[in-house]
């Protein structure tokens, strides 16, 4: 059994255990056996520190929108979308907690744990939603102080009262919620993947096939974003912006070191201004910059080489940019390296000019390859015409990926979208994208000459879909290759 779930039960069945046996009898794996004396001194002499007239979130008002979007698609049902729970890194050492995409949209909560359920107005109109959370510690059965989730170990979390108040929508107790979906009757759905517990109480009321249509809806849900949710991304565009200065400013410390100079640079800022990097840092100097995952970043910075540098800072809402610049780490691009960049960013430019309102998802990606083909055949690698390099896709050698993709809560935002509304869709303001297309040459590709062998370039912004266009929220880091080295000269004196 998962230790979250398995906690969720024992700290239950302990608070109804402990009005029928002092502290000092129980005994159950972490908590130690106490003596009376302790047990009355740790229950006595606390300040109340209840918080009263709280303002709700920011989001509040959004995710109330998006619950009635939700009630609205599945009447009558009951819907269940939980937070997740804590995993193991190693031994009894957990990940940090990022509670899920699904239930930070509908509620702007992140605890863990939590499951919000949407239930069946009474009145057949509708749903009554309640977000189930985990109450404040109790100073008198012991679970303050002997739990290993109490919160003398782990800080002060809120009241069910402080949540309602916060979140805008009724809070109960998270230990009851196991206990009444086992006995809910009709029609259920819940969001998998993310609370073992919640799935095994519904496994005889739910099907994957149901399952997967919530999990689609909420995924579409996000396509367009609202203007609260464009101001976030903006926010962790500015941030990463920043995180890149930061880095340049540090690459005579990262030559005298490795690539993780310049993965703790940027983590610094994210964790500074926000909740944390939005997926992992990519740091890829030199040869690494072909690798197009590459998260190692435990390799060596070298002037005369190239650094790719695909990060993001996700916000303290957990909305995530994603902007990648690749970098002159001298400062300077070898006549070689400004050929490829430049062409990479031709073909950028090409795709973000198809980024508009009415277009349709992939033409910005096939306007970039379009580009990127012409040039891999104008420089002899490819045979044309460019329409056969494009017909056969046979520029993936060295083009790899797509060229963007919906960015949001989570940096392949709306994935489980249907093709239809996602990769089939016409484009609508309020949608942000990445536009980022890229050329490789493996060390290591004797189909190339050899100067171009080790050489990797993207240049990737997040664009936001505008009325009469779109608008580069990212547009503050420079991309032209000239630009490029004056910025980096100004930062580094």
């Amino acid at each position: 059994m998962d230790r979250s779930i398995a906690r969720r039960q024992d700290v239950s069945e302990e608070v109804e255990a402990a009005e029928e046996q002092p502290i000092k009898q129980r005994k159950n794996g972490l908590y130690p056996e106490v003596s009376d004396e302790l047990a009355e001194l740790m229950k006595s002499d606390w300040a109340d520190t209840e918080l009263h007239d709280l303002r709700p979130i920011a989001q509040a008002p959004h995710a109330a929108r998006r619950r009635a979007a939700l009630s609205a698609r599945f009447p009558g049902e009951r819907l269940v979308i939980p937070a997740g729970n804590l995993k193991t890194r190693a031994n009894d050492t957990e990940y940090s907690f990022r509670a899920s995409s699904e239930y930070v949209h509908l509620t702007g909560d992140q605890t863990q744990d939590a499951v919000l359920v949407l239930e069946p107005a009474k009145g057949g109109q509708g749903h009554d939603a309640t977000a189930y959370l985990l109450p404040r510690s109790s100073r008198e059965n012991g679970e303050f102080w002997l739990d290993g989730q109490g919160e003398l170990w782990t800080g002060r979390r809120n009241s069910l009262s402080e949540g309602a108040q916060l979140l805008g929508l009724p809070c109960s107790d998270v230990r009851e919620v196991v206990a009444k979906l086992a006995v809910a009757t009709g029609p259920v759905r819940v969001v998998r993947g993310y609370d073992a517990g919640i799935e095994g109480a519904l496994h005889d009321k739910v099907t994957a096939e149901r399952d997967a249509e919530l999990k689609e809806f909420l995924s579409e849900l996000r396509l367009v974003k609202d203007e609260w949710e464009i101001g976030e991304l903006q926010a962790a565009v500015d941030s990463t912006a920043r995180g890149f200065e930061d880095v340049v400013k540090v690459l005579d410390k990262a030559e005298a070191t490795s690539e993780r100079y310049i993965e703790g640079t940027f983590f610094l800022r994210a964790r500074v201004e926000g909740n944390d990097i939005g997926y992992g840092s990519i740091c890829a100097a030199g040869p690494h910059a072909t690798t197009l995952h590459w998260v190692r970043n435990d390799g060596p910075v070298r002037s005369g080489e190239l650094l790719l540098l695909d990060a993001g800072v996700e916000t303290h809402s957990l909305y995530t940019a994603d902007v990648t610049r690749t970098l002159p780490i001298s400062g300077r691009f070898s006549d070689i390296q400004r050929k490829i960049y430049d062409a990479v960013y031709e073909s950028q430019s090409a795709g973000i000019a198809a980024v508009k309102p009415g277009a349709a998802y992939r033409d910005f990606h096939d306007a970039s390859q379009r580009v990127l083909a012409e040039r891999l055949v104008e420089w002899g690698l490819l045979e044309g015409p460019v329409e056969r390099v494009l017909e056969l896709t046979l520029q993936r050698r060295w083009t790899l990926h797509g060229t963007g993709h919906m960015l949001g809560l989570d940096v392949h935002d709306c994935a489980h979208a249907r093709t239809e509304t996602y990769v089939d869709c016409v484009l609508e303001p309020g949608m942000v994208l990445t536009v980022e297309p890229g050329l490789y040459f493996q060390a290591d590709d004797l189909s190339v000459p050899a100067e171009y062998r080790g050489i990797g370039v993207r240049i990737e912004d997040d664009i936001l879909v505008t009325a009469d266009g779109n608008r580069n929220l990212s547009e503050a880091l420079p991309r032209r290759s000239d630009e490029v080295e004056a910025w980096m000269a100004g930062l580094r004196g």
